[in-house]
């Protein structure tokens, strides 16, 4: 039950994740480079509310984990930053919650099945976030987002086999 509630969390916030980036039925249009920026900044957000739901539960594994992909989403908004003031975009910021700052709310999930959620819900963020770069990539509207999707793009994929590997070891 307990994994079953974790993957509805995780798809709940994939639902606010292509909410917050344009992604949700708005036909055939292509991202353009606010709603990448939008759609990472919103993936930032929930690896740090995974960072968050480790204090809460988490053993060392996680926390480090957790750690490690808060630094980079850091890393990543920093270098976004950049872009976003170059071009001028305003990202549109999503108030919808995602799945890590769910996780970190108390309840019985903890030991192996915290572990397995906390797995569980990062494979539909990081699909999400792909398939975003993956389609702006098709048309891209400006080459320096184009560059950082290109470089991000390998990491990203990399990152998911690694969850998923993880997960199916859990």
């Amino acid at each position: 039950m307990r994994i079953f509630v974790a993957i509805v969390l995780a798809f709940v916030s994939t639902a606010a994740l292509a909410d917050s980036t344009g992604e949700q039925v708005r036909g055939d249009r292509a991202p353009d480079a606010t709603d990448v920026i939008s759609g990472l900044y919103a993936f930032s957000r929930f690896q740090h509310g995974l960072l968050e739901s480790t204090d809460l539960k988490g053993n060392a594994e996680v926390k480090n984990l957790a750690a490690l992909r808060d630094e980079e989403a850091a890393k990543r908004d920093k270098a976004l930053k950049e872009i976003q003031d170059a071009i001028g975009a305003e990202p549109r910021v999503s108030k919808a919650k995602s799945a890590g700052i769910s996780l970190a709310q108390p309840d019985d999930t903890d030991g192996p099945a915290y572990v397995r959620s906390f797995y569980a819900a990062q494979i539909p963020e990081y699909e999400s976030a792909i398939a975003l770069l993956e389609r702006y990539l098709r048309t891209p509207d400006n080459p320096a987002l184009a560059v950082f999707a290109h470089e991000h793009l390998p990491v990203l994929r990399a990152q998911l086999k690694d969850a998923e590997r993880t997960m199916a070891d859990k």
